[in-house]
């Protein structure tokens, strides 16, 4: 297929742990992680597999906790031409934590992100999407710490995450230090917006659903997409966490055996690239970190 005249669509990937996912968290507790056999290389190498055979550079929003554990895998996604972006050290829902500790989750993230790839890392990811109009006071932070865009809100209403009043596309977030944020990707139908961004719903959906919602963003709206994955969605072995309940068992464990072949197809269906490239008109209009540090320091005088 030729994708040399499609809108330009920016690929994420959420790099963590089977076990780190907050739906698990009553089942694996925060203690018992570093006693979980790690899954992480052998999942992220399908998903760099998959965009080498395609040829596409994507984001990838890295744990701290990973990066500080597996450092080379860090080092191997920029050496393949992707953007590594911060998913905070711990992997707690923004609004868990105080302002204090949410700064040093963020700010400790990216120094440990930094130091291992060697550039500057401006972007940040929630994890479960949690920030938005609840925690204002986050993107202040955020842009204290040196992050220059987010892309944390999803504009849907689920269980456990979304804000479904939220913009639809990107918007600056924050008024005297302001943030790019891009929300994930929905179709507007019927009144309502529905998640075609990805994750669950790629694996519980028919992959026909995913790619004719994705060309009506591209084609109808002329929008680039946001579409997120995770490796251990690519990864059918991983162990089975005991004890987990019906509907979590569902949502994590169906169709894992898909999912590899399901990405193939929809990198080679549509344009992808990196969050920086996808949005650098939108970036360009955003103050960068010199200005922030500069603020921040005029303030703590």
């Amino acid at each position: 297929m030729d994708r040399s005249a499609g809108v330009l669509n920016a690929l994420t990937v959420d790099v963590e742990e089977y076990f780190q996912v907050l739906a698990m968290a009553p089942y694996v507790p925060r203690a018992h992680w570093e006693a979980s056999p790690s899954r992480l290389a052998w999942a992220l190498e399908r998903v760099l597999g998959l965009c080498a055979e395609a040829g596409v550079q994507g984001t990838f929003f890295t744990l701290g906790w990973v990066a500080e554990r597996h450092p080379d895998l860090v080092r191997r996604i920029v050496a393949e031409g992707h953007e590594v972006a911060s998913h905070g050290y711990g992997h707690q829902r923004v609004g868990d934590m105080t302002p204090r500790a949410f700064r040093r989750d963020v700010h400790y993230a990216r120094v440990l992100l930094e130091d291992i790839v060697g550039e500057a890392v401006i972007g940040y990811r929630a994890p479960a999407f949690s920030l938005g109009r609840h925690t204002p006071w986050a993107v202040p932070i955020l842009a204290e710490t040196g992050h220059r865009y987010s892309s944390s809100v999803y504009p849907v209403r689920h269980d456990h995450y979304g804000d479904p009043d939220a913009p639809r596309w990107t918007y600056r977030s924050g008024e005297e230090q302001p943030l790019l944020e891009v929300p994930l990707t929905t179709l507007r139908l019927f009144g309502r917006n529905w998640p075609v961004a990805g994750g669950g719903y790629f694996r519980l959906l028919p992959y026909a659903a995913s790619r004719a919602a994705l060309g009506r963003v591209n084609a109808t709206e002329g929008k680039p997409a946001v579409f997120y994955i995770h490796p251990w969605e690519l990864d059918p072995g991983q162990p089975r966490i005991p004890g987990v309940g019906g509907r979590t068992r569902f949502r994590h464990y169906l169709n894992l055996h898909r999912t590899e072949n399901r990405l193939r197809r929809l990198l080679c269906e549509f344009r992808w690239g990196r969050m920086d490239q996808v949005f650098a008109r939108e970036l360009a209009r955003i103050p960068g970190p010199p200005g922030r540090a500069a603020a921040a320091a005029a303030r703590a005088a």
